[in-house]
């Protein structure tokens, strides 16, 4: 199994000046799979398609994804073009991953959906965009999308879409929907007992997804779990101690990481709660998270 270590950036991160390009030089340096950012209109975090651009051009090795990129609102054709042209323009190294967004009011209405309809958004979008990756004429009409004979070029080479979320529904979604699974605040139980939906679901629509695409984010904070935090995740998660869903130590973050892989999870997004600041303090940060996960690395 090729277990691949990951770097993610949250919602509440700040780094949307030149301390971005910093950080993506340093996972390039140190070797990390992947940078990870995430998207929210009415934060500091940039914008995932923009960022993931701005880190591609200054990287050779660095992959780039999303987590994760709210699809309902968006126009389908419009972003297979951008992401197909991200994709073809930086050998391959994007990591498409899509959710259905925030419930937050001021976020839906950024994206003008209607909560209920989200779902029926997403899918649709979905299969418009596969339709755009295949290079032919894309001919489909849906409830909310008309096309007949547009194409899209460029046609990336491979273009695996990453899903998160555990709940019934979500599974149930990257089960007929999804190239890979990529769930967050989730024990390694959780993960086996999703993974067994996902791929129930997969056989039933004569489908697959490959065994080394199974992965899950881990939030880490390395000065303890903020109050805040810690009450999202009871409301979240009542059924759990939140202690269990964010390691405070090197220590705690290889062990979780190691229970994950053997319930066969294989790709990991490890982000950071308590950010560092300035640029040498990330550093030094980004260091020690090298040489605590890199050797897990197979």
């Amino acid at each position: 199994m090729k277990v691949r270590i990951g770097y993610g950036l949250g919602t509440r991160t700040t780094l949307h000046d030149e301390r971005f390009g910093h950080v993506v030089d340093e996972l390039e340096r140190l070797e990390f799979d992947s940078l990870w950012v995430s998207e929210r209109i009415g934060a500091d975090a940039p914008d995932p398609l923009v960022a993931m651009a701005f880190g591609a051009g200054r990287t050779t090795q660095l992959k780039f994804g999303m987590s994760v990129m709210v699809l309902p609102g968006r126009n389908p054709i419009v972003l297979a073009k951008a992401l197909a042209s991200l994709s073809t323009l930086s050998g391959g190294r994007l990591l498409p991953a899509f959710g259905l967004g925030l419930v937050h009011p001021l976020e839906q209405q950024a994206f003008g959906v209607e909560r209920n309809e989200r779902a029926k958004w997403f899918d649709e979008s979905m299969t418009v965009m596969r339709a755009c990756w295949t290079g032919e004429p894309v001919v489909h009409d849906g409830d909310r999308y008309h096309y007949d004979g547009i194409k899209i070029r460029p046609v990336p080479k491979r273009m695996d879409v990453w899903l998160g979320g555990f709940a019934p529904s979500e599974l149930k979604r990257v089960g007929r929907l999804g190239d890979g699974w990529l769930p967050s605040f989730v024990t390694p139980a959780d993960a086996a007992a999703g993974r067994a939906v996902i791929e129930q679901v997969c056989d039933e629509h004569e489908r697959e997804i490959e065994d080394d695409h199974y992965g899950v984010l881990i939030p880490y904070s390395l000065t303890g779990v903020p109050d805040a935090v810690m009450a999202q995740l009871a409301q979240r998660r009542p059924d759990l101690d939140p202690r269990m869903l964010v390691p405070t130590s090197w220590t705690e973050l290889i062990a979780l990481v190691r229970q994950f892989i053997d319930v066969g999870t294989s790709k990991f997004v490890v982000l950071p709660l308590d950010e560092p600041d300035a640029p040498n303090e990330w550093s030094d940060h980004l260091h020690e998270a090298a040489q605590a996960l890199l050797p897990l690395e197979t």
